[in-house]
Protein backbone atom coordinates (compact mmCIF):
# COMPACT_ATOMS: atom_id res chain seq x y z
CA UNK A 1 0.00 0.00 0.00
CA UNK A 2 1.29 3.47 -0.85
CA UNK A 3 1.17 5.74 2.19
CA UNK A 4 1.49 9.44 1.47
CA UNK A 5 3.25 11.88 3.76
CA UNK A 6 1.45 14.60 5.70
CA UNK A 7 2.16 17.18 3.05
CA UNK A 8 0.28 15.09 0.52
CA UNK A 9 -2.68 13.75 2.49
CA UNK A 10 -5.54 15.08 4.58
CA UNK A 11 -8.30 13.18 6.33
CA UNK A 12 -10.73 14.41 3.69
CA UNK A 13 -8.72 12.88 0.86
CA UNK A 14 -8.77 9.25 1.97
CA UNK A 15 -10.81 7.14 -0.44
CA UNK A 16 -13.21 4.75 1.24
CA UNK A 17 -12.58 1.06 0.71
CA UNK A 18 -16.29 0.79 -0.18
CA UNK A 19 -15.40 2.01 -3.66
CA UNK A 20 -13.90 -1.36 -4.39
CA UNK A 21 -15.13 -3.80 -1.69
CA UNK A 22 -18.03 -5.98 -2.78
CA UNK A 23 -18.65 -3.83 -5.82
CA UNK A 24 -21.40 -5.97 -7.31
CA UNK A 25 -23.46 -5.69 -4.14
CA UNK A 26 -22.67 -1.99 -3.99
CA UNK A 27 -24.05 -1.44 -7.49
CA UNK A 28 -27.06 -3.74 -7.07
CA UNK A 29 -29.64 -0.98 -6.73
CA UNK A 30 -30.17 2.76 -6.76
CA UNK A 31 -30.70 2.96 -3.02
CA UNK A 32 -27.39 1.26 -2.33
CA UNK A 33 -25.62 3.31 -4.94
CA UNK A 34 -26.98 6.46 -3.32
CA UNK A 35 -25.37 5.44 -0.07
CA UNK A 36 -21.91 6.39 -1.30
CA UNK A 37 -21.68 10.02 -2.32
CA UNK A 38 -18.48 12.01 -2.34
CA UNK A 39 -18.36 14.61 0.42
CA UNK A 40 -15.18 16.65 0.36
CA UNK A 41 -13.36 13.80 -1.35
CA UNK A 42 -14.60 11.03 1.01
CA UNK A 43 -17.34 8.52 0.15
CA UNK A 44 -19.92 8.30 2.94
CA UNK A 45 -21.44 4.82 2.99
CA UNK A 46 -23.19 2.22 5.05
CA UNK A 47 -24.78 -0.31 2.73
CA UNK A 48 -21.47 -1.73 1.50
CA UNK A 49 -19.92 -2.08 4.95
CA UNK A 50 -18.38 -5.43 5.93
CA UNK A 51 -20.02 -7.72 8.45
CA UNK A 52 -20.14 -6.35 12.01
CA UNK A 53 -17.18 -6.99 14.25
CA UNK A 54 -17.61 -9.23 17.28
CA UNK A 55 -19.48 -7.61 20.14
CA UNK A 56 -17.56 -6.77 23.27
CA UNK A 57 -18.11 -7.53 26.91
CA UNK A 58 -21.13 -5.91 28.53
CA UNK A 59 -20.44 -3.00 30.85
CA UNK A 60 -22.29 -3.48 34.16
CA UNK A 61 -24.19 -0.86 36.10
CA UNK A 62 -24.79 1.55 33.21
CA UNK A 63 -27.51 4.16 33.82
CA UNK A 64 -29.23 6.54 31.42
CA UNK A 65 -27.34 9.80 31.11
CA UNK A 66 -28.40 13.36 30.43
CA UNK A 67 -28.19 15.35 27.18
CA UNK A 68 -29.41 12.37 25.14
CA UNK A 69 -30.74 12.98 21.64
CA UNK A 70 -33.79 10.99 20.58
CA UNK A 71 -32.58 10.76 16.97
CA UNK A 72 -32.27 7.37 15.30
CA UNK A 73 -29.06 5.68 16.39
CA UNK A 74 -26.46 4.61 13.85
CA UNK A 75 -26.25 0.79 13.56
CA UNK A 76 -23.45 -0.91 15.45
CA UNK A 77 -22.00 -2.35 12.23
CA UNK A 78 -21.45 1.14 10.81
CA UNK A 79 -20.00 2.60 14.00
CA UNK A 80 -17.52 -0.28 14.22
CA UNK A 81 -16.61 -0.63 10.55
CA UNK A 82 -16.29 2.95 9.30
CA UNK A 83 -13.60 4.62 11.37
CA UNK A 84 -10.93 7.29 11.33
CA UNK A 85 -7.98 5.79 13.20
CA UNK A 86 -4.76 6.68 11.39
CA UNK A 87 -2.59 4.74 13.84
CA UNK A 88 -3.90 1.65 12.05
CA UNK A 89 -4.68 2.89 8.53
CA UNK A 90 -5.80 5.93 6.58
CA UNK A 91 -8.55 3.90 4.92
CA UNK A 92 -11.84 3.99 6.80
CA UNK A 93 -12.56 0.25 6.70
CA UNK A 94 -9.12 -1.16 7.48
CA UNK A 95 -8.94 -0.23 11.22
CA UNK A 96 -11.72 -2.72 12.05
CA UNK A 97 -9.45 -5.59 11.02
CA UNK A 98 -6.04 -4.15 11.86
CA UNK A 99 -6.99 -3.07 15.38
CA UNK A 100 -7.90 -6.60 16.48
CA UNK A 101 -4.34 -7.13 17.68
CA UNK A 102 -4.39 -4.11 20.01
CA UNK A 103 -3.84 -5.24 23.60
CA UNK A 104 -6.13 -3.29 25.93
CA UNK A 105 -5.20 -5.20 29.12
CA UNK A 106 -3.12 -4.25 31.00
CA UNK A 107 -3.57 -0.55 30.23
CA UNK A 108 -2.59 2.50 32.21
CA UNK A 109 -3.31 6.21 31.84
CA UNK A 110 -0.83 8.63 33.33
CA UNK A 111 -2.34 11.89 34.63
CA UNK A 112 0.34 14.51 35.19
CA UNK A 113 1.39 18.11 34.82
CA UNK A 114 -0.10 20.99 36.77
CA UNK A 115 -2.11 18.98 39.28
CA UNK A 116 -1.90 18.52 43.02
CA UNK A 117 -2.42 14.78 42.84
CA UNK A 118 -0.76 13.24 39.76
CA UNK A 119 -1.58 9.59 39.39
CA UNK A 120 -1.29 6.63 37.05
CA UNK A 121 -4.60 4.80 36.71
CA UNK A 122 -5.11 1.30 35.42
CA UNK A 123 -8.15 0.91 33.21
CA UNK A 124 -10.20 -0.86 35.88
CA UNK A 125 -9.56 1.95 38.38
CA UNK A 126 -10.76 4.46 35.81
CA UNK A 127 -13.90 2.42 35.17
CA UNK A 128 -14.75 2.44 38.88
CA UNK A 129 -14.12 6.14 39.38
CA UNK A 130 -17.72 7.16 38.67
CA UNK A 131 -21.08 5.74 37.62
CA UNK A 132 -21.13 4.80 33.95
CA UNK A 133 -23.84 6.51 31.89
CA UNK A 134 -25.16 5.83 28.41
CA UNK A 135 -25.36 9.07 26.46
CA UNK A 136 -26.70 9.19 22.93
CA UNK A 137 -24.67 11.89 21.22
CA UNK A 138 -24.55 13.28 17.71
CA UNK A 139 -21.08 12.79 16.24
CA UNK A 140 -19.92 15.02 13.36
CA UNK A 141 -16.72 14.54 11.35
CA UNK A 142 -14.92 17.25 9.45
CA UNK A 143 -15.27 15.33 6.18
CA UNK A 144 -19.04 15.88 6.18
CA UNK A 145 -20.41 12.60 7.57
CA UNK A 146 -22.15 12.11 10.88
CA UNK A 147 -23.51 9.42 13.20
CA UNK A 148 -25.66 9.12 16.34
CA UNK A 149 -23.82 6.96 18.86
CA UNK A 150 -24.86 5.62 22.29
CA UNK A 151 -21.57 6.12 24.13
CA UNK A 152 -20.91 4.82 27.66
CA UNK A 153 -18.77 6.76 30.11
CA UNK A 154 -18.88 9.60 32.60
CA UNK A 155 -18.12 13.31 32.58
CA UNK A 156 -14.38 13.94 32.35
CA UNK A 157 -14.82 16.45 35.17
CA UNK A 158 -15.02 13.48 37.56
CA UNK A 159 -11.38 12.66 36.83
CA UNK A 160 -10.38 16.33 36.95
CA UNK A 161 -11.78 16.62 40.48
CA UNK A 162 -9.68 13.65 41.57
CA UNK A 163 -6.33 15.09 40.45
CA UNK A 164 -7.10 18.70 41.48
CA UNK A 165 -5.54 21.01 38.84
CA UNK A 166 -3.43 23.92 40.05
CA UNK A 167 -4.74 27.44 39.57
CA UNK A 168 -2.16 27.92 36.83
CA UNK A 169 -3.55 25.03 34.74
CA UNK A 170 -5.50 26.34 31.76
CA UNK A 171 -5.43 23.46 29.27
CA UNK A 172 -5.55 19.67 29.08
CA UNK A 173 -3.57 17.57 26.59
CA UNK A 174 -4.53 14.01 25.60
CA UNK A 175 -2.04 11.57 24.07
CA UNK A 176 -2.82 8.35 22.17
CA UNK A 177 -0.79 5.14 22.34
CA UNK A 178 2.14 5.17 19.91
CA UNK A 179 3.21 1.56 19.32
CA UNK A 180 4.41 0.52 15.84
CA UNK A 181 4.32 -3.14 16.85
CA UNK A 182 0.55 -2.95 17.37
CA UNK A 183 -0.34 0.02 15.19
CA UNK A 184 1.00 -0.33 11.64
CA UNK A 185 -0.05 3.19 10.66
CA UNK A 186 2.48 4.85 12.95
CA UNK A 187 5.32 3.34 10.93
CA UNK A 188 4.54 6.05 8.39
CA UNK A 189 4.81 9.80 8.97
CA UNK A 190 1.24 10.56 8.01
CA UNK A 191 1.07 12.67 11.18
CA UNK A 192 3.55 13.66 13.85
CA UNK A 193 3.11 10.73 16.23
CA UNK A 194 2.04 10.29 18.95
CA UNK A 195 -1.41 11.69 18.24
CA UNK A 196 -2.22 14.53 20.61
CA UNK A 197 -5.30 16.64 21.19
CA UNK A 198 -6.22 19.33 23.67
CA UNK A 199 -8.91 21.39 25.35
CA UNK A 200 -9.22 24.49 27.43
CA UNK A 201 -9.82 23.54 31.04
CA UNK A 202 -13.37 24.93 31.03
CA UNK A 203 -14.16 22.77 27.97
CA UNK A 204 -12.69 19.71 29.66
CA UNK A 205 -14.82 20.40 32.75
CA UNK A 206 -18.04 20.73 30.74
CA UNK A 207 -20.49 17.91 31.58
CA UNK A 208 -20.79 17.02 27.88
CA UNK A 209 -17.09 16.06 27.72
CA UNK A 210 -17.28 12.32 28.18
CA UNK A 211 -14.50 10.00 29.30
CA UNK A 212 -15.66 7.01 27.31
CA UNK A 213 -15.27 3.26 27.80
CA UNK A 214 -18.00 1.77 25.61
CA UNK A 215 -20.79 2.03 23.09
CA UNK A 216 -24.10 0.22 22.77
CA UNK A 217 -23.61 -0.94 26.37
CA UNK A 218 -20.43 -2.88 25.59
CA UNK A 219 -16.72 -2.17 26.01
CA UNK A 220 -15.27 -0.08 23.20
CA UNK A 221 -14.17 -2.03 20.15
CA UNK A 222 -10.48 -1.46 19.48
CA UNK A 223 -11.11 0.48 16.27
CA UNK A 224 -13.36 2.92 18.16
CA UNK A 225 -10.67 3.92 20.64
CA UNK A 226 -10.45 1.12 23.24
CA UNK A 227 -10.04 0.96 26.09
CA UNK A 228 -10.62 4.64 26.88
CA UNK A 229 -11.16 7.77 24.81
CA UNK A 230 -12.63 11.23 25.13
CA UNK A 231 -15.86 12.18 23.31
CA UNK A 232 -16.68 15.85 22.62
CA UNK A 233 -19.98 15.98 20.75
CA UNK A 234 -19.93 19.71 19.95
CA UNK A 235 -16.57 19.43 18.18
CA UNK A 236 -15.44 17.68 14.99
CA UNK A 237 -14.59 14.05 15.55
CA UNK A 238 -10.80 14.29 15.29
CA UNK A 239 -10.77 16.24 18.58
CA UNK A 240 -11.97 13.13 20.44
CA UNK A 241 -8.63 11.45 21.21
CA UNK A 242 -8.67 7.63 21.18
CA UNK A 243 -6.77 4.93 23.10
CA UNK A 244 -5.50 7.46 25.63
CA UNK A 245 -2.30 6.73 27.58
CA UNK A 246 -1.52 10.18 28.99
CA UNK A 247 -3.48 13.21 30.21
CA UNK A 248 -1.44 16.31 31.00
CA UNK A 249 -2.58 19.58 32.56
CA UNK A 250 -0.75 22.65 31.20
CA UNK A 251 -0.63 26.44 31.38
CA UNK A 252 -0.17 26.83 27.60
CA UNK A 253 -2.23 25.69 24.65
CA UNK A 254 -0.95 22.24 23.64
CA UNK A 255 0.12 21.48 20.09
CA UNK A 256 -2.34 19.06 18.49
CA UNK A 257 -1.84 16.53 15.71
CA UNK A 258 -3.96 17.94 12.91
CA UNK A 259 -3.26 21.54 13.85
CA UNK A 260 0.47 20.82 13.49
CA UNK A 261 -0.10 19.05 10.18
CA UNK A 262 -2.30 21.73 8.60
CA UNK A 263 -2.91 24.77 10.83
CA UNK A 264 -4.81 26.63 8.12
CA UNK A 265 -7.34 23.79 7.93
CA UNK A 266 -7.63 22.35 11.45
CA UNK A 267 -7.83 24.85 14.28
CA UNK A 268 -7.35 24.22 17.97
CA UNK A 269 -11.03 24.65 18.85
CA UNK A 270 -12.59 22.79 15.91
CA UNK A 271 -16.14 23.45 17.06
CA UNK A 272 -18.82 22.29 14.64
CA UNK A 273 -19.77 25.50 12.87
CA UNK A 274 -21.74 25.62 9.58
CA UNK A 275 -20.66 29.26 9.12
CA UNK A 276 -16.94 28.46 9.01
CA UNK A 277 -15.97 26.41 5.99
CA UNK A 278 -12.99 24.15 5.67
CA UNK A 279 -10.67 25.89 3.16
CA UNK A 280 -11.49 23.25 0.55
CA UNK A 281 -15.19 22.52 1.15
CA UNK A 282 -18.33 23.78 2.85
CA UNK A 283 -19.31 22.66 6.35
CA UNK A 284 -22.88 23.90 5.98
CA UNK A 285 -24.36 20.44 5.39
CA UNK A 286 -23.63 16.89 6.46
CA UNK A 287 -24.64 13.39 5.49
CA UNK A 288 -25.80 11.03 8.21
CA UNK A 289 -24.42 7.53 7.66
CA UNK A 290 -27.19 5.42 6.11
CA UNK A 291 -29.03 8.39 4.59
CA UNK A 292 -28.96 9.76 1.05
CA UNK A 293 -30.03 13.38 1.50
CA UNK A 294 -27.84 15.88 3.28
CA UNK A 295 -29.10 17.78 6.29
CA UNK A 296 -28.10 21.23 7.56
CA UNK A 297 -25.19 21.22 9.97
CA UNK A 298 -26.24 22.53 13.39
CA UNK A 299 -24.21 25.11 15.27
CA UNK A 300 -22.07 23.31 17.86
CA UNK A 301 -23.57 20.11 16.42
CA UNK A 302 -26.90 20.93 18.07
CA UNK A 303 -25.43 21.62 21.53
CA UNK A 304 -25.56 25.42 21.27
CA UNK A 305 -27.64 25.84 24.42
CA UNK A 306 -25.15 23.85 26.47
CA UNK A 307 -21.78 25.14 25.20
CA UNK A 308 -22.16 28.53 23.46
CA UNK A 309 -21.47 30.50 26.64
CA UNK A 310 -17.89 29.17 26.71
CA UNK A 311 -17.17 31.03 23.48
CA UNK A 312 -19.04 34.27 24.14
CA UNK A 313 -17.21 37.24 22.65
CA UNK A 314 -14.81 35.08 20.62
CA UNK A 315 -14.39 35.52 16.88
CA UNK A 316 -15.26 31.99 15.82
CA UNK A 317 -13.83 32.52 12.34
CA UNK A 318 -10.47 33.39 13.85
CA UNK A 319 -10.63 30.78 16.62
CA UNK A 320 -11.92 27.98 14.42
Amino acid sequence: MLIKKTADIRSSQVTSKSLYLDRRKFLAGAATLAGAVAVGGVACVSAAAPEPTQGGQKLPGVVKGQFNTDEKQTPYKDITNYNNFYEFATDKYEPAALAKSLRTRPWTVKVEGMVQKPKTYDIDSLLKLATLEERVYRHRCVEGWSMVIPWVGYSFSKLISQVQPLGSAKYVEFTTLNDPAQMPGVRYRVLDWPYTEGLRLDEANHPLALLTFGLYGEVLPNQDGAPVRIVLPWKYGFKSCKSIVRIRFMDKEPATAWNKAAPNEYGFYSNVNPNVDHPRWSQAKERRIGEFFKRPTLMFNGYRDQVASMYAGMDLKKYY
